[in-house]
């Protein structure tokens, strides 16, 4: 918890320091806009990668599979649509690159391996139902 406290301190800290950096080259009128323009587009890619993983995971279980990567992708998705959410560059790109399916790849593997080490610490409890 206190990682995550901390982290959210510097993010907020560097965001900013991004924000007033950026504000003077361009103006802070166009950085208002830009967050607005890529929060907008970010959004909507999410929601469209989002479907359209859905409908690769239930294409999946009708063909008997188990949709795993299809929910590491949702995964990274959702985490990726909540960063374009937040207002600020730094985690505008993060989110872009969770959101697209060309870099997605590099974060799905080290988030299953983050959360299979945190189910065998039973850290996260996994009950089958």
């Amino acid at each position: 918890m206190r990682w995550l406290m901390l982290t959210l301190l510097v993010l907020s800290a560097l965001e900013i320091g991004v924000f007033i950096w950026i504000g003077g080259l361009i103006g802070p009128w166009w950085v208002v806009l830009l967050i607005i323009l890529t929060g907008i587009i970010g959004i909507t890619l999410a929601k469209q990668q989002g479907i359209e993983t859905w409908n690769r995971a239930q294409l999946s279980i009708s063909n008997g599979q188990m949709p795993t990567a299809y929910i590491m992708d949702g995964i990274c998705i959702f985490t990726g649509a909540v960063f374009l959410f937040t207002p600020g560059f730094i985690t505008d790109a993060v989110g872009f690159l969770l959101v697209l399916p060309y870099t997605r790849g590099m974060f799905r593997d080290s988030i299953q391996k983050l959360l299979k080490r945190l189910v065998e610490n039973k850290t996260i409890i996994y009950k089958k139902w």
